[in-house]
């Protein structure tokens, strides 16, 4: 006796309460982060430097009874500054839109897929700038590797900040690090035995933070696929295996030093500069509106002396 089957009495369709798309929070990225921002109006400029040479040198003399002060100054000079612009863009065709199922909005979707892929190029930009060997004062890979038993991260990071100490006269609040030397550390056993009989939380960026006595820790935990379109995909994080250690003020000022400044350009992107400006608009030609992200910024090493480099802190 012929029956319906289930492929008869249904027939497959859309879920709109679900759908599978590879967002990155926006809190793995680190870039906008790691050094205060200045908001400039033109895409390239001049700041001044003061000469460190001559405001922590010794200077000040006795004086006898009817004689002059010793006499001292400093030396100024100037650095540049120039934003790169970067953008993006996703085109959506009339009739794409028109036959889209629930739960696809061509236009919120584009937008979202756009400011990750701003992110991402934040962040490769920023590892390429800050994130390396040969920029900071300091290169050092650990004796023993922090992913070893017999590692001391905590006297390395004391190690660290007393050279940065010794040559700047500040001490570093900030470490940074990649997520596959935060996983190491939370393992490690130079940290677990400092923290077992005083807490029962599990390790996180602000307990690492107290225990390193800095002001904060910041996680790379971005991914990006370094493969062109149409290749095999290359996945990788963008950290790496390290670690930076620096001095940051927590905002830019008047003869305020850092280990770095984020230029962001307020001349495009609404003002927005790193925030990225996403726009739309009409290309009618093309029967199509134009979803389009764009920012500008140039990071930028302001003292290499205020920071300490850990290169391949953990073992791959």
């Amino acid at each position: 006796m012929p029956q319906p089957t289930s492929t008869d009495v249904h027939v497959d369709a859309i879920l709109t309460n679900m759908s599978v798309a590879y967002m990155q929070e926006a809190y793995a990225f680190v870039a906008s982060r790691a050094f205060p921002q200045v908001s400039v109006a033109k895409q390239t400029d001049k700041y001044f430097t003061y000469s460190q040479a001559d405001f922590m040198r010794d200077q000040v003399q006795r004086r006898a009874d009817g004689t002059e002060s010793a006499g001292t100054g400093y030396s100024l000079s100037t650095a540049s500054y120039s934003c790169d612009v970067f953008a993006l863009h996703k085109d959506i065709g009339d009739q794409t839109r028109a036959n889209s199922d629930s739960p696809l909005n061509p236009d919120m979707d584009a937008t979202r897929f756009l400011t990750q892929q701003m992110l991402i190029r934040q962040e490769v930009e920023w590892a390429a700038a800050a994130f390396t060997t040969s920029i900071w004062g300091t290169d050092s890979t650990p004796s023993t590797l922090w992913s070893a038993a017999s590692s001391t991260p905590i006297a390395d990071i004391e190690a660290g900040k007393n050279t940065v100490l010794t040559n700047t006269g500040y001490v570093p609040n900030t470490l940074i690090m990649s997520y596959k030397v935060f996983s190491a550390l939370v393992d490690n056993a130079d940290i677990v035995d400092r923290i077992k009989y005083t807490t029962q939380d599990s390790v996180t960026e602000d307990l690492l933070a107290r225990l390193f006595n800095v002001d904060r820790v910041l996680v790379m935990a971005g991914t990006y696929n370094s493969a062109a379109e149409g290749a095999t995909a290359s996945y990788s994080q963008i950290g790496d295996r390290d670690a930076l250690l620096c001095y940051t003020p927590a905002n830019p000022g008047l003869m305020v030093p850092s280990a770095g400044y984020s230029m962001v350009w307020n001349g495009i992107s609404s003002g927005l500069g790193t925030a990225s400006a996403v726009s739309r608009f009409r290309m009618e030609e093309r029967k199509a509106d134009r979803i389009e992200i764009e920012s500008a910024w140039d990071t930028k090493i302001v003292s290499s002396a205020l920071g300490y480099f850990f290169s391949n802190a953990v073992a791959a």
